[in-house]
């Protein structure tokens, strides 16, 4: 054992020649580029869930039925953050009879994960309201599932806390 422990101690204190530091090289190198090629790969649905929260944001802000109806699950449980939840019908009602009026929403500090067909997004939300023609202004951190649907990512579900 003693003589397997020197050999071990001997070959890390040996001098690396330029062949051996070569090779380290590129195993270095082949799996910096296995990493690169590995997270380009999940851009893609990341930057696809991106896209789809900001159609939603502008949805929300215009009021586009077809938009929104196009954007959210059949399924949708959406949750307010006063502890109400809805469902597409009411969620979408709300937004494009004004009773929920979005004059801008601005999202910051968005993360997105993306797991096969599921995506989870955390975001903060800041937005100036007008529900029935009362202002008001919301800050919120917001906790979304998007769930892909065919070719289409759908909101799926929504949580949102006010930030006190």
């Amino acid at each position: 054992m003693m003589q397997g422990m020197q050999t071990l101690i001997g070959s890390v204190l040996k001098p690396i020649n330029k062949t051996t530091l070569n090779m380290k090289k590129m195993i270095l190198l082949n799996c910096v580029l296995m990493m690169v090629i590995a997270v380009s790969g999940q851009s893609k649905n990341e930057k696809a869930v991106a896209e789809a929260v900001d159609k939603l944001r502008l949805a929300m802000i215009s009021g586009d039925k077809t938009e929104l109806e196009k954007l959210v699950s059949d399924d949708l449980s959406y949750g307010h953050s006063s502890g109400t939840v809805e469902g597409k019908k009411e969620f979408v009602e709300k937004l494009t009879s004004g009773k929920s009026d979005f004059v801008s929403i601005q999202l910051s500090d968005q993360t997105i994960y993306v797991s096969d067909k599921t995506a989870i997004v955390r975001h903060t939300l800041k937005g100036v309201t007008n529900d029935n023609g009362k202002q008001g202004e919301v800050n919120l951190k917001v906790l979304l599932v998007w769930q892909k649907q065919g070719n289409s990512w759908k909101l799926l579900a929504r949580q949102a806390v006010k930030i006190v």
